[in-house]
């Protein structure tokens, strides 16, 4: 763990994607235990009111607090990330586990419908999705996270097709080891790096996809506070009053931008070769 921090440490990139994802949660987390507004209230006597020292990024057109609606905005959007990308690892590690390591027609009928659905633009099919199943949080996230669970398929595939020619993988099958205990201690605890820099980028991708369902109407529903919806509520007020949907899109981009940062970073990391570079 120590290796891992020291080598953050020389990874600007990486500082710079944990200080920010820092930020944000620290932000997002305490912000609301502060704030003397209420992200639901209306005062329409102070709508549009530009930041000041009473509210920092302004209010909306209901005179609700825009600062407070990040915040707490933001709890429900990396809470909705961290859902969507939980659901994808666990049915695409889950597949792809086991298409990589049984082959045969399991192999090809499992990885012909993860062909299938990443042969759609992974946007188009989440709106599509969504839309069938109807407008709410828990539909945009279950879209979002059908989306994502073939990528995980693909990446849990490949390592299970490297690790399980192993040797020690060979002698846990020859010792009649039962498939999931080999499944699981030697091809999945094995095959975790490559993981873990999935599941940090899916969480931008995820952030990004539920905010676009929310700014289209199909995510998150009023007067629940969402980026994605609160960037989508005051788009018609860019001109008059900015602050209002460039401070949620903001927010979007800063949560996208330090998963990001974070997963190339992972990404060097597991590989001993840019590791080595960068020491």
């Amino acid at each position: 763990m120590s290796e891992f921090f020291s080598f953050l440490r020389k990874n600007t990139l990486a500082m710079a994607g944990s200080l920010i994802l820092l930020a944000l949660v620290l932000v997002i987390v305490f912000g609301p235990m502060i704030t003397p507004y209420s992200p639901t209230k209306l005062d329409v006597l102070h709508k549009l009111a530009a930041p000041s020292f009473s509210h920092w990024l302004g209010t909306d057109a209901f005179g609700r607090d825009v600062f407070t609606r990040i915040m707490h905005g933001g709890r429900a959007t990396l809470a909705i990330g961290v859902g969507v990308v939980a659901i994808a690892f666990v049915v695409g590690v889950s597949f792809g586990m086991l298409s990589g390591f049984a082959g045969g027609w399991t192999d090809s009928v499992i990885m012909r419908i993860v062909d299938a659905i990443l042969a759609f633009p992974a946007l188009v099919l989440a709106i599509a999705l969504a839309a069938a199943f109807g407008p709410s949080l828990e539909n945009a996230m279950l879209a979002v996270a059908i989306t994502l669970a073939p990528q995980f398929a693909r990446v849990a595939r490949s390592q299970a097709l490297s690790i399980s020619v192993k040797p020690y993988v060979e002698a846990a099958i020859s010792l009649g080891l039962p498939t999931p205990r080999v499944l699981f201690r030697y091809v999945f605890l094995n095959g975790l790096g490559p993981l873990l820099v999935q599941s940090t980028l899916a969480l931008g991708s995820a952030i990004l996809q539920t905010a676009s369902l929310g700014f289209l109407g199909l995510g998150a529903q009023p007067p629940m506070a969402e980026w994605g919806a609160d960037v989508s509520a005051n788009l018609q007020f860019v001109r008059g009053a900015a602050w209002v949907a460039l401070a949620p899109g903001m927010a979007i981009l800063l949560a996208v931008l330090s998963f990001n940062l974070i997963g190339d970073s992972l990404a060097d990391w597991f590989n001993p070769r840019r590791r080595s570079e960068l020491d």
